[in-house]
């Protein structure tokens, strides 16, 4: 276990590195940030002073160095949009926000998911399955900024129910939250169906079966932990993307949270804060896929070897 453990540790400082020189590379590629920052009018000398002063006017891989060791410490630079924040304190600024969103969105996908993608999978071909695989079908299907949209009209425009975006209240939370756990919960429901409906066929849980177990402790406890590892993978790109901020539900619902903080430290070619931004999502899908990894270690002792 302690091999496999520092292997997958290994990969993730791997690809972590990898990652900061991609982000590093294309923030540059998207275009000069002095344009941004000066105005047309600037002279020569300006320009001059001002790439000295934020370090453009150094060569790129040292610039890349400088970057990486300032990484390390946690230190992403000041902010060209934001004068006076720093990169990553912009980040922990907007993280509660984005969590407000991400964890009920969570919960609410989990605890639909579970019961709808066993049920599915153990009423095969009945009215429970057939409503699994069309919930499953248009949360995959169904763009969410256009769930986003038609949920805004008729609850908030047409009904007068809801806020149409905004912060504050509980009402404020309902349609993001909504709109955020729909992708997991359709995506979640699908693959734990075609988990189960493998594992409902094997020879050991038929001879549970056989033994005299009760069907609900062959389903949830022998079919249902061998049926995890391939959602759990999907439960670490999903948790990911939850954690790191939505930019299209951020944006319609004017969600002050890190997606929101991307696209518009983009939009002002902020090398800073979109380094940082992006690195945070690299950082965590990788803490958190590595913690995956180690979940596979231990509900199937053969991934180990």
């Amino acid at each position: 276990m302690q091999r496999y453990i520092l292997i997958s540790l290994a990969r993730a400082v791997l690809t972590l590195l990898g990652v900061s020189l991609i982000v590093f590379l294309l923030a540059r590629a998207s275009g000069d940030a002095l344009d941004v920052m000066l105005p047309e009018t600037a002279t020569r000398e300006d320009r001059a002073a001002v790439a000295t002063f934020w370090g453009f006017d150094k060569p790129l891989h040292q610039q890349y160095l400088i970057f990486l060791g300032n990484a390390v410490r946690g230190d992403f630079g000041k902010s060209f949009k934001w004068p006076g924040e720093s990169a990553m304190g912009l980040i922990l600024q907007r993280l509660p926000a984005t969590l407000q969103i991400a964890v009920p969105a969570l919960l609410l996908s989990m605890a639909l998911a579970l019961p709808l993608g066993v049920i599915s999978a153990v009423r095969k071909d009945t009215v429970y399955d057939s409503g699994g695989k069309l919930i499953a079908l248009l949360g995959q299907s169904l763009p969410s900024f256009w769930i986003a949209i038609m949920l805004v009209w008729v609850f908030s425009v047409q009904l007068g129910l809801l806020p149409t975006s905004g912060t504050g209240t509980v009402q404020h939370l309902i349609l993001p939250v909504i709109v955020q756990s729909l992708f997991g919960l359709a995506a979640f429901v699908r693959l734990l169906r075609s988990s189960m409906l493998e594992v409902l066929h094997t020879e050991y849980v038929k001879l549970a079966r056989l033994k005299g177990l009760h069907e609900a402790k062959v389903i949830w406890k022998h079919a249902l932990k061998n049926a995890a590892i391939p959602p759990l993978t999907l439960f670490g790109v999903i948790l990911v993307n939850l954690f790191t901020g939505s930019v299209v539900v951020e944006t319609i619902f004017a969600w002050p949270g890190v997606g929101l903080l991307a696209l518009e430290a983009t939009n002002a070619r902020d090398y800073q804060v979109v380094q940082a931004v992006t690195l945070w999502g690299a950082a965590m899908f990788i803490i958190i896929n590595f913690g995956v990894d180690l979940l596979y270690g231990w509900v199937d002792p053969r991934v180990r070897r």
